[in-house]
């Protein structure tokens, strides 16, 4: 329970808050966004935002974990670091000292929730932008093992995203399939889930004159259970002990030493095989340099929201080795050469980088765009027209 400083410290100057009520306030709410891609979303928000009120025509508050993180014109910030202690801490601010808070600055217009809470606030229009689909992830014991705190947002993702939810007037998501599910888990229309694909890539596509000489595989992504991994490995043991077929490379960003899943691939894998490079965490830049060396991508993740290797690599027009699951496909829509895998088969997966790795590209096919009904969004002023209409309120 936050203490009477504590309310002083994360409320900050209530006079300044109290300040030109007759315009239309917007509160971004987004104490837990503070590093990678969440954390991008964030910024990407508060940009817009800030060029849109380049004429003081709203008053826009952002909660943030700390404004040193975000800090741009034309929007006020709360900071607060005390959610982050503890979940109970998250709980209690965002279900009891939100509701202070939009007293306090009150009225508020629309109240705009970054990351799936939907917190107890008093607010004409609300809406919350839900990242995270471990709702929908089969986990597993092997899950337990290494990385239990996976398994328990798997478990209570859904618990967490139920509280409150039937309250806003819109759900904003990446992803149609995710909309789709989320409609059917919570008995939510789809008229009320906004479809927000992240914005193209716009990284510097790097040419080079001279790729890597043997076939190689990527796969970039962070060390944790549910990316997969393993069956990467798997595929190549097979590749090696079954096939006889070594003259090929896979460049995985594992070092082996941050958490017990990665110890576990090592151990497993590290120096078995000279064909599997565990290359750790590499820079954008780096990255970009193995995206333009390496023949294929692979992407072997069971869960994401979006999976942006995907769509970064696209950009290079080469062969990509996808799981099969409704991200991918949406993901790699108009990408020209796929091909998906059972993401619990290495067989599958061993066969695509067989026929590769010998120059036969006849598995690999177009992958269709997805159609994405309305109501869509494919930039920050498209998304804010839809959640700022004086009748769209729908609660």
């Amino acid at each position: 329970m936050l203490t009477d400083k504590e309310d002083m410290v994360h409320l900050k100057s209530h006079q300044q808050l109290k300040e030109n009520k007759e315009m239309k306030t917007i509160v971004i709410s987004a104490v837990n966004l503070v590093e990678a891609g969440t954390l991008a979303i964030l910024k990407d928000c508060l940009t817009y935002l800030s060029q849109l009120n380049a004429q003081q025509q709203y008053r826009i508050i952002a909660i943030v974990y700390k404004k040193e993180l975000v800090n741009m014109p034309n929007i006020e910030y709360i900071e607060t670091q005390w959610p982050k202690k503890r979940w109970i801490n998250r709980l209690w601010y965002e279900y009891v000292s939100m509701k202070k808070i939009s007293k306090d600055i009150g009225p508020v217009y629309l109240w705009f929730s970054l990351h799936d809470t939907s917190p107890t606030v008093i607010a004409e229009k609300t809406a919350v932008y839900c990242h995270n689909s471990f709702s929908f992830y089969n986990w597993s014991m092997r899950d337990l093992l290494f990385a239990p705190k996976i398994a328990l947002f798997a478990i209570f993702t859904k618990y967490i995203y139920k509280t409150n939810i039937h309250k806003n007037d819109f759900l904003v998501v990446q992803q149609d399939w995710f909309r789709k599910a989320m409609s059917d888990m919570f008995n939510i229309p789809v008229s009320h889930i906004i479809v927000a694909p992240p914005a193209k890539s716009d990284l510097e596509v790097l040419r080079i004159a001279k790729p890597n000489e043997r076939y190689s595989f990527l796969f970039a992504g962070s060390p944790n259970s549910h990316k997969n991994f393993e069956i990467i490995c798997q595929a190549v043991e097979q590749l090696i002990t079954k096939e006889a077929i070594d003259q090929f490379d896979v460049y995985i960003t594992v070092k082996g030493d941050e958490n017990k899943y990665a110890k576990w691939l090592y151990k497993r894998w590290g120096t078995r095989f000279k064909n599997i490079h565990f290359i750790g965490f590499i820079t954008k830049n780096e990255l970009l340099g193995y995206y333009a060396r390496c023949q294929c991508l692979i992407f072997p993740s069971k869960v994401e929201t979006w999976g942006l290797p995907i769509s970064e690599f696209a950009a290079y027009n080469k062969p990509m080795l996808l799981a099969d699951l409704p991200y991918t496909k949406e993901t790699a829509g108009g990408s020209q050469q796929v091909a998906f895998f059972d993401p619990n088969d290495a067989s599958t997966l061993a066969m695509h980088m067989t026929s590769l790795i010998q120059g036969d590209q006849t598995r690999l096919s177009p992958v269709t765009p997805t159609t994405i009904a309305s109501p869509v969004a494919y930039d920050w002023s498209s998304l804010f027209q839809i959640l700022l209409a004086s009748n769209t309120t729908t609660k």
